[in-house]
């Protein structure tokens, strides 16, 4: 062997590349590859979607509801201990009569009236955020509980005072059903004029706009009624429009839930056109979704649902805006989930009622509460919205 070839260098060699791993077959049909944890639960020939993190997310939401209503049930008035409430709740001959008095007849409507009010407000506003794919668009900015507040406050100012004519029909229709027609005619108003015949789309920004126009209309009539009323009426009406639980009993908290309960389980059978209506129109119709029929229907139930609420508690602020955007926010989703936003709008209800009723040195409504929180609640929720976004740019 020659010298040179000796001491020639000698080359490195090439570097091995790691192999491609090929991805796992999946072995389980009932968790498809790409479903982000999600599984297909099929019961014969019914199928649904489930999310383990929703199911989680459900079941807090249930126990949030759960200690609320017994903190309710033990704190309005005169405390009572957890074990009086459940006796009471049970019928326990061992629980003195006027505990059981206090507990089934006096604070049990008054909370269930909170929590039905604060689940129909929250899912209709779910509703109305995901037709209009606006977050503003809930049915306190579109003119429904205005439009609700205008035909209770008929009934509360001019019908006890004896005038006739329309106060005299809306008497004789009660609240409950002038507050709806009132929902009813302000909602349909705001959805035609903000809609787009020969398209047959909706602008998000043109209905906020004309739900504002309708809200400044609804507010001067109800002005107007209360210079007609006599002053005991007007204060009466006043509370109730802050929002409040006062006096609610069974006369008032049962046929409300008679009502929530179809409508919630409409909203529930929904889901696949909120998802749907989330998408553009082209995109939505692209998939399946009959727009000219699914956009009424869902925006009719949500200005029932804000109806009923409204007619249970008064028109309570920033329930109907803050409660879809915190349960879509921790759900992970782009539609607001509907089962935890009706459980978050009965927790924040039921609670501010607590607090704002019994806590403080001087009882307030429970309206003036919901919108000391749910304003800084709305703030951070944008801000957190906002750095997302940036973060993700």
């Amino acid at each position: 062997m020659s010298v040179t070839e000796r001491e020639a260098p000698k080359r490195p060699a090439p570097p091995r590349l790691p192999r491609a791993k090929r991805a796992p077959r999946p072995t389980d049909p009932a968790r498809p590859a790409g479903a982000g944890g999600a599984r297909v639960v099929r019961v014969g020939p019914v199928s649904a979607l489930v999310r383990p993190r929703l199911v989680a997310i459900s079941a807090a939401a249930v126990v949030l509801l759960v200690v609320a209503v017994v903190g309710h049930l033990m704190l309005a008035g005169r405390a009572l201990s957890a074990a009086e409430v459940l006796g009471a709740l049970a019928q326990d001959p061992s629980v003195p009569a006027r505990t059981q008095l206090m507990v089934l007849e006096f604070r049990l409507p008054r909370t269930l009236a909170g929590a039905v009010a604060g689940a129909c407000l929250a899912v209709s506003g779910a509703i109305t955020q995901t037709v209009a794919r606006n977050p503003l668009a809930t049915p306190e900015i579109l003119g429904v509980t205005s439009g609700a507040s205008v035909g209770a406050v008929a009934v509360l100012v001019l019908a006890e005072a004896g005038a006739g004519g329309a106060s005299g029909a809306a008497a004789a229709v009660g609240m409950p059903a002038a507050a709806m027609t009132g929902a009813l005619v302000f909602g349909i108003g705001v959805f035609l004029l903000a809609s787009r015949r020969r398209q047959a789309a909706l602008d998000s920004t043109r209905l906020v706009l004309v739900g504002l126009g309708a809200t400044g209309l609804a507010t001067s009539l109800v002005t107007w009624l209360l210079t007609l009323g006599d002053v005991s009426n007007a204060g009466q009406a006043l509370t109730w429009m802050m929002g409040s639980l006062n006096g609610r009993d069974w006369e008032a908290a049962l046929p409300a839930l008679a009502a929530c309960a179809p409508l919630l389980a409409t909203a529930a059978f929904s889901g696949r056109w909120l998802t749907l209506s989330s998408f553009d129109d082209d995109t939505s119709r692209g998939l399946g979704l009959p727009l000219g029929r699914s956009r009424p229907l869902l925006l009719l139930l949500a200005v029932l649902l804000a109806a009923v609420g409204t007619v249970l508690a008064g028109p309570l602020a920033f329930v109907a805006l803050v409660c879809p955007l915190a349960a879509r926010m921790v759900g992970g989703t782009i539609v607001p989930p509907l089962a935890v936003t009706a459980l978050v709008g009965a927790s924040f209800t039921v609670a501010s009622d607590l607090v704002a009723g019994f806590a403080l040195p001087h009882a307030l409504p429970v309206g003036v509460l919901t919108t000391v929180v749910g304003a800084p609640v709305l703030i951070a929720l944008v801000l957190r919205s906002q750095r997302s976004q940036w973060r993700n740019a």
